[in-house]
């Protein structure tokens, strides 16, 4: 059952819902049947796409099957006739970037882009290349973290700048994806030692502001003045969005213990609304109905927003929120009225987007990682061992389809045309209706 935080319940007409987005990459990016980033072009994980498969095999529905050697959790972006994924090894020495021909499979481009001779400690669970890249014409942004950043030449993947100065422990590894608003590469760097937002330059690579958070952790050890747990409660992996708020640019922006509203152009903090305790959230929060939708991190609380405060909100800016079976990792979708989500523990679950109500609750399976996607009426679960789920995106739970593959997924899915692009542990596939396997 969900917490009803006020009583003053703002919901927005149709028009302005539609205008309360802001699709930076729709229309071209769409109609090119690029995947632009993690979550699509319209960064919310829905799918321009009229006949993507429902059933798939090792055996059925396979264009082609590429394997990517190394140890790297990013989603693969996808612009014309190319993708780009980064990859890393599993001790994280070596970075790189890899091109494949979209059409056959082909590897185009192998580029390895740092050595690092002393990597930072990243846990088993998460790998040194889980930032995914992001692509616009003629460049692809990647991310590794604090160790490296850059931008690459689309067609040689020639680096064009980079950076490498960055100072932020991650601890466990990264996972914040790099986001691109105008003239800018934001970069969320939120570790156990340094918690800030940098953006620079997409031309040059040069810093235009960095902002530190500015939540009290309250994690200090009283003896030793230091954060307690070394730094685990001040980490975060999301990636932020803009909303338009009252025709303003907003950045809306998770970290550890606080979901943060930033000026994007300048850096400076608007509001937060804060959620002591929680924190390693990696959920991208998702825009509707005039509110934000945002888990919150371990804290395992899910929050309705109105993104219209000032400093530190309150009650009064939270129209509902529930705690049961709240996604850490995979991120939300909003189709219409209904959000869907799944939480890491493999439990799908469908509420009432104005109102925190439970519709169904089902238990999928394995463990989840992946963000879903919408596409067709059709909601595609991808879980950690290899299975998906795909069911009705409607109030009565109605499995459509179930698949395997070989290896289970930890990277989110991309979409070009009627083609479903995912990347499992150990290959990249391409996968459409009567494919020749």
């Amino acid at each position: 059952m969900a917490g009803k935080r006020t009583s003053r319940f703002f919901i927005l007409g149709a028009a302005a819902t539609a205008a309360w987005f802001v699709a930076a990459f729709a229309g071209p990016a769409l109609a090119a049947g690029n995947w632009t980033n993690y979550r699509g072009p319209g960064y919310e994980g829905h799918v321009d796409a009229a006949d993507l498969p429902t059933e798939w095999s090792e055996e059925k529905n396979i264009a082609w099957k590429t394997e990517i050697a190394g140890k790297a959790w990013s989603t693969p972006v996808v612009w014309g006739d190319r993708i780009w994924l980064t990859n890393a090894t599993q001790g994280g020495d070596r970075l790189s970037a890899v091109c494949i021909d979209k059409k056959s499979g082909k590897v185009i481009h192998n580029k390895r882009l740092h050595y690092s001779v002393a990597p930072q400690y990243c846990h088993p669970f998460n790998s040194y290349g889980s930032p995914s890249p992001v692509v616009e014409e003629g460049r692809v942004y990647v991310s590794f973290g604090s160790p490296y950043n850059a931008c690459l030449d689309f067609k040689t993947g020639d680096v064009i700048w980079e950076r490498t100065d960055f100072v932020c422990n991650h601890f466990r590894g990264p996972g914040s994806s790099p986001f691109l608003y105008e003239d800018l590469l934001i970069l969320h760097l939120d570790g156990s030692d340094h918690q800030f937002i940098v953006a620079m330059d997409k031309i040059t690579g040069d810093t235009v502001w960095k902002t530190e958070r500015s939540v009290d952790f309250g994690d200090l050890d009283p003896k030793t003045n230091r954060p307690s747990r070394e730094g685990d409660l001040r980490k975060a992996y999301s990636t932020p969005l803009i909303a338009d708020v009252d025709g303003r640019p907003v950045l809306i922006s998770l970290g550890s213990m606080a979901l943060y509203g930033y000026d994007p152009r300048t850096g400076k903090e608007l509001w937060r609304l804060e959620n002591i305790g929680s924190h390693s959230g990696a959920c991208r929060p998702v825009l509707g109905h005039g509110l934000i939708y945002s888990p919150m991190g371990s804290g395992g609380e899910l929050f309705a927003v109105r993104p219209d405060g000032k400093g530190v909100l309150t009650d009064s800016h939270v129209v509902w929120s529930r705690k049961k079976s709240v996604p850490r990792r995979a991120s939300l979708l909003l189709v219409d009225d209904l959000l869907f989500m799944v939480d890491d523990g493999g439990v799908a679950s469908c509420v009432e987007a104005k109102t925190g109500e439970e519709v169904w609750k089902k238990r999928l399976g394995s463990n989840f990682s992946a963000s879903p996607i919408y596409a067709g009426g059709l909601i595609y679960f991808f879980d950690q061992d290899g299975k998906s789920t795909v069911v009705e995106a409607s109030k009565q739970y109605q499995v459509v389809a179930t698949n395997e593959l070989d290896e289970g997924m930890m990277a989110s899915p991309a979409v070009s045309g009627d083609a479903l692009f995912l990347r499992t542990r150990t290959h990249l596939y391409r996968i459409e209706k009567n494919a020749a396997n």
